[in-house]
């Protein structure tokens, strides 16, 4: 009997990994969060049965109630499968599921998936670094735990990009504790819309217009020098674009 805890990826079914996909074929139970792509639940083995526990505007599963649930599946079922949207360390609380089927003494496993951190941007054209453009990359919750609210003046460093997980809601209170840490107006921000799937929609703009854009959820924001640029262009640049 296991409990695995793997990652959805960032949304398309052919960026699921291999190892995934494979589990989810011999799943007796699927715990899934809301924004799973039907066609990723698809691959799940036939008869399996299909639990939402996503978060939703007044009708959350709370943490507490989906841990309870997975010890009570794991206890029953041989293949129970928490499949959770990117990589469920990232900001999926993996970890406090983990530690909760481990006080239960349910054996767990753990099936990493793709970012939306890093996929999110890059199915956007956009990397997350890039020399001479950002030396390194700091990834942050837009919404911190109990609903505590993430400094975002700490973050404000021109040489490095920021990209901002569940951050939709906050953008504009993002944006204005980023100006106040100090960085530029004119710093290029992108938000990556329903990244990899076909209502992907990708928008550019200035760090004093984030607060006004338009963006609807679940979108990743990339903050920095690195959201000006468009892979396209850089491929074509370095003389490596196809004719």
């Amino acid at each position: 009997m296991t409990v695995y805890l793997v990652g959805a990826g960032p949304g398309a079914t052919d960026l699921l990994t291999v190892r995934a996909a494979t589990i989810l074929g011999r799943a007796d139970v699927v715990v899934h969060d809301r924004l799973i792509d039907p066609e990723v639940l698809a691959l799940s083995a036939d008869g399996a049965e299909l639990i939402d526990v996503g978060k939703r505007p007044g009708g959350s599963s709370s943490q507490a109630l989906i841990n309870d649930l997975l010890v009570a599946l794991g206890r029953r079922h041989g293949c129970v499968v928490r499949l959770k949207g990117g990589d469920p360390f990232v900001f999926g609380r993996g970890g406090e599921e983990l530690e909760a089927l481990s006080a239960a003494g349910i054996e767990a496993e753990v099936v990493p998936g793709i970012s939306s951190a890093f996929a999110a941007p890059l199915a956007g054209a956009i990397p997350v670094t890039h020399r001479g453009a950002s030396f390194g990359v700091s990834v942050v919750t837009g919404r911190a735990r109990n609903g505590a609210a993430v400094d975002f003046r700490r973050l404000a460093n021109s040489e490095m990009t920021l990209v901002v997980l569940m951050g939709v809601e906050r953008r504009a209170d993002i944006a204005a504790q980023l100006l106040e840490g100090g960085l530029a107006p004119e710093t290029p921000i992108a938000a990556v819309e329903s990244a990899s799937m076909a209502a992907q929609r990708v928008q550019r703009a200035r760090l004093d217009q984030l607060g006004r854009l338009e963006v609807r959820a679940p979108a990743v924001l990339v903050i920095g020098a690195v959201a000006a640029l468009e892979l396209g262009r850089v491929l074509e640049a370095a003389g490596l674009a196809s004719a």
